[in-house]
């Protein structure tokens, strides 16, 4: 259920009515717009007279939310989240590109990489330390080992580092050590995992499953989202098709339509979309151009002798001109780069 408050309305007044709702069992969420309030009633809101709260002088109007994702219901919050990581500012018109190798690998791969991509424009590292592979021969990444040469890396540039967690016993050292959490595609409906990352006060990366509708995708923000953490940045990367050509195949729609369903930031995965290297500059633009609020993006100083997803990754000189161009369109969409 949303009340939407009269323009004007107290804050005292708004906080008054919250208080009477939570004393019938009710969680409130109070969202102060621009020119009104709203406040968003999670619970059971069967036994809420929508009429005595229609006469209240202060309501505006009264909705019931037919939708089972509530706090990450643009219904519930009309404008859009903002999501902060240090100075780098996510959602709302701003946009922020994420790069780095798929694995860290060494010392001095990743703190060249993050030098290369900070030098290009990139205001978050991302690299992955723990590895979910198809194949359990695969490399499974450095584990907490490759966490620590990533934070070399943000030592030696300054960059956020965006890494993924692939356990709930690893969620106290996320916390300590960690700028934005990374749930992967296969872990999306890993609901202990969600539950658990929810109670972290760092900001949350969900990226989306493999086959998983837009519903499906929004329920698992609103798992993190329940548990108390309300800075979660969606990715869309890729979904699985009929079509073999590429790895997977980018669902551009899901942009519009998913920031008409929800307030939380949309970013894209244009590596993990296509496959190959060639095929992230247009998957990026295309982005941009659907109104993206960011990229995450590969970037490998040796690509050939990557140990993970060398043929999707970008060379550092390959980033930079990517970089330009990102810069030109998001210029005319009207979004800001960070």
């Amino acid at each position: 259920m949303v009340i939407v408050m009269k323009p004007g309305t107290s804050q005292e007044e708004i906080h008054r009515l919250a208080g009477q709702l939570e004393e019938q069992g009710l969680k409130v969420g109070i969202t102060n717009g621009v020119g009104c309030s709203i406040l968003g009633l999670v619970g059971d809101t069967t036994a809420v007279d929508m009429d005595k709260l229609s006469i209240n002088d202060h309501v505006e109007r009264v909705m019931r939310v037919s939708e089972p994702y509530k706090r990450a219901n643009r219904k519930f919050h009309p404008e859009d989240t903002v999501v902060r990581v240090g100075d780098v500012k996510i959602g709302g018109g701003n946009f922020a590109v994420m790069a780095g190798p798929c694995s860290v690998e060494s010392e001095a791969q990743i703190i060249e990489v993050a030098e290369d991509v900070k030098a290009s424009g990139a205001s978050l590292l991302r690299g992955g330390a723990f590895k979910p592979r198809t194949s359990p021969y695969s490399f499974q990444g450095m584990g907490v080992e490759g966490l620590e040469l990533l934070l070399e890396a943000r030592a030696a540039t300054g960059l956020p580092v965006v890494t993924e967690i692939m356990s709930p016993k690893y969620c106290e050292l996320f916390e300590e050590k960690v700028d934005v959490v990374q749930i992967g595609a296969r872990n999306m409906q890993n609901f202990d995992l969600l539950k658990e990352v929810g109670k972290m006060s760092k900001p949350v990366l969900l990226k989306r499953g493999l086959s998983s509708t837009y519903e499906e995708w929004i329920m698992s923000a609103e798992y993190i989202m329940s548990e108390g953490n309300e800075n979660v940045i969606l990715c869309e990367r890729g979904i699985r098709t009929f079509e073999t050509a590429t790895r997977n195949t980018l669902d551009i729609s899901a942009i519009p339509e998913v920031k008409r369903m929800s307030h939380l930031p949309v970013i894209v995965d244009p590596s993990h979309s296509g496959g190959y290297y060639w095929l992230v500059e247009p998957l990026a633009m295309a982005a941009v151009a659907a109104g993206a609020d960011g990229l995450i993006v590969e970037v490998h100083n040796d690509p050939a002798c990557a140990k993970c997803d060398g043929q999707q990754s970008l060379t550092p000189k390959h980033f930079d001109q990517l970089m330009d161009k990102v810069r030109t369109l998001t210029a005319l969409t009207g979004k800001t780069i960070n």
